[in-house]
């Protein structure tokens, strides 16, 4: 039981690190296949040093993929329920927002499109 514990553990490790040398924005190409290579060829060694190496960013990279997630399931829900005397309501929480440094004003520029697309 031990060891199938260990087992799914480990496994849990090895995706989420493949995951975020895909996901990493700051890596080029050859960056990736290099580090993807690593983990294959030899995956205990690989695995930690990659931890060492950009564990840090690892969970910056997560809190802001689930943060753009986050912010685009709610411009989607403003825009479903924006009615034109909403889109009023819906920009200034956009701009409240944007003010408080939650969203960057590219992704303000897109909600509000999207929002007065609707």
């Amino acid at each position: 039981m031990f060891v199938f514990f260990l087992w799914i553990i480990w496994l849990t490790i090895l995706f989420r690190v493949f995951a975020d040398i895909f996901r990493s924005h700051d890596l080029g190409g050859w960056g990736k296949a290099g580090w993807t290579l690593l983990v294959i060829v030899l995956p205990f060694l690989g695995v930690f040093v990659y931890i060492l190496a950009r564990g840090g960013g690892m969970a910056e990279r997560e809190m802001e993929r689930e943060r753009r997630i986050a912010l685009k399931t709610y411009t989607r829900h403003l825009a479903a329920e924006s009615t034109p005397s909403n889109h009023a309501d819906a920009l200034a929480t956009l701009a409240d927002l944007k003010n408080h440094h939650e969203i960057t004003e590219e992704e303000y520029q897109r909600a509000k499109e999207q929002v007065l697309a609707a």
